[in-house]
């Protein structure tokens, strides 16, 4: 999975946003009182948040990946000075082995290095290519352990096992979080079948009486009004399960789509 720049981020919000405000203000001239209007404004939201959401999750699994495969560098780095090498061997050494995409950025580095940039620069500049969480806190361990010198590998041994812990909380905190997203997702259907079920049964009916003065509103003034708290629940609900799950605002973008989707096509075909 090839990695995503936050240039490429921001260029995608920019052309996102922009295509999504089009479609407003075209829905806000020519359909303002059309039944499409709703349709179209969700469209405008769909389309704004649906390319951010794609690229956001690609960064998240290149991040999670090399993150994976920092436990196997460290161990190879162990094996590789354990032979005599020095820690820029070692990792020159390790760039030619598969490492995932973690294997691209150890090549880059190593090539800096060839070109005369000095070791703990062409480290640094790796750390911030990579950008992870895991990286920023085990570059400095490594720069401190070159720095002072002597048994280096006494410093990646510990160090290959507290990532390999952190990877390991991380993943059952992930299995222990994944019952409360199914929830809001369960939550969000519950919603959306006591709409159905409200909408047909009591809105309908009333509807069908010639004594139409008794109901609280038309059909279509309630069909517009559940219409807009199910995107609203969708949107802020996604957002929240991307809180839960990986800890991101951003990361609850996919899921606000995949929602917003399901409330728009239950809207469209059963309501």
């Amino acid at each position: 999975m090839p990695k995503v720049k936050k240039s490429e981020k921001k260029i995608a919000w920019i052309v996102s946003g922009a295509l999504g405000i089009m479609i407003c203000v075209t829905a806000i001239l020519l359909l303002r009182d059309s039944p499409l209007f709703d349709e179209y404004f969700l469209l405008a939201v769909v389309i704004t948040v649906f390319p951010p959401a794609v690229l956001d999750y690609a960064d998240y699994r290149w991040k999670r990946s090399i993150d994976k495969r920092l436990p196997d560098l460290f161990r190879s780095i162990v094996q590789a000075q354990k032979t005599g090498m020095t820690l820029p061997q070692a990792l020159e050494e390790a760039s030619k082995r598969n490492y995932g995409p973690l294997t691209k950025e150890l090549k880059k580095m190593v090539a800096q290095m060839s070109w005369g940039v000095p070791f703990e620069e062409a480290l640094q500049s790796l750390g911030k290519r990579v950008d992870t969480a895991l990286m920023g806190r085990t570059i400095p361990l490594i720069l401190e352990a070159h720095r002072s010198g002597g048994k280096v590998e006494e410093v990646f041994d510990p160090l290959e096992k507290f990532v390999q812990t952190i990877l390991t909380f991380d993943t059952e905190r992930k299995t222990q979080i994944r019952p409360y997203l199914a929830i809001i997702y369960v939550a969000f259907f519950v919603f959306l079948f006591t709409i159905i079920m409200l909408f047909k049964s009591f809105f309908v009916d009333v509807a069908d009486f010639a004594t139409t003065q008794f109901a609280l509103m038309a059909p279509d003034e309630a069909r517009r009004v559940f219409f807009h708290m199910s995107a609203i629940q969708a949107f802020f609900g996604g957002l929240v399960a991307g809180k839960m799950g990986e800890g991101t605002i951003g990361g609850g973008l996919k899921h606000s789509v995949i929602l917003l989707v399901c409330g728009y096509l239950t809207f469209k075909f059963v309501v």
